[in-house]
């Protein structure tokens, strides 16, 4: 087994969009695909980045997903630090976007939120797909966050389309998609 190797398939670079949506090139094609979110700004206060995929087929993005959610964080003038479950943010076999991040404000041009998704065998028709989430964010509590999300789609069909978006309002940011060989 050598190095996997990384191929660019698609990038979005978007500026005031509602979501931002990969509709092809997930396909049969890669065993995972990575998605790097660069710099990701609301529009709007106290929201959340999350993500949601359809079937092949589908549309609406509500595909059942169970997940969990984790995260670290530490206030910006070290009064404070935390590392706690994040329940409110899991799903048990729900239909929702899945919270990636949450509480990023837009009033301060530095509260963001950075990560990587991975997606494992999204064109696997016998198994569940499964995700990890791994990001960084600093929101309106005034502190940073380390955030780790994992879980699966619960269905056979392949996944063909992604979806990033806030809460609420537009999204400012860079997705890219890459295909791990």
């Amino acid at each position: 087994m050598g190095i996997p190797t990384l191929i660019a398939d698609n990038s979005s670079d978007t500026t005031d969009l509602s979501g931002i949506a990969f509709t092809s090139s997930i396909d049969s094609t890669y065993d995972e695909y990575m998605f790097v979110c660069t710099n990701m700004h609301p529009e709007t206060d106290n929201t959340h980045f999350e993500f949601q995929v359809n079937a092949s087929g589908q549309s609406g993005y509500n595909e059942v997903v169970t997940s969990t959610m984790f995260g670290a964080a530490h206030t910006e003038a070290g009064a404070g630090t935390d590392l706690a479950a994040r329940t409110g943010d899991d799903q048990a076999q729900g239909e929702a976007y899945q919270r990636l991040e949450v509480n990023i404000d837009a009033s301060v041009g530095d509260e963001s939120c950075s990560g990587i998704l991975h997606l494992f065998t999204p064109s696997n028709t016998t198994y569940v797909t499964h995700f990890i989430w791994r990001g960084s964010s600093y929101h309106n509590d005034v502190s940073n966050r380390a955030t780790f999300v994992t879980g699966y789609f619960n269905l056979t069909e392949a996944i063909t389309n992604i979806n990033f978006q806030f809460s609420s309002g537009h999204i400012n940011g860079l997705v890219q998609m890459y295909g791990i060989a």
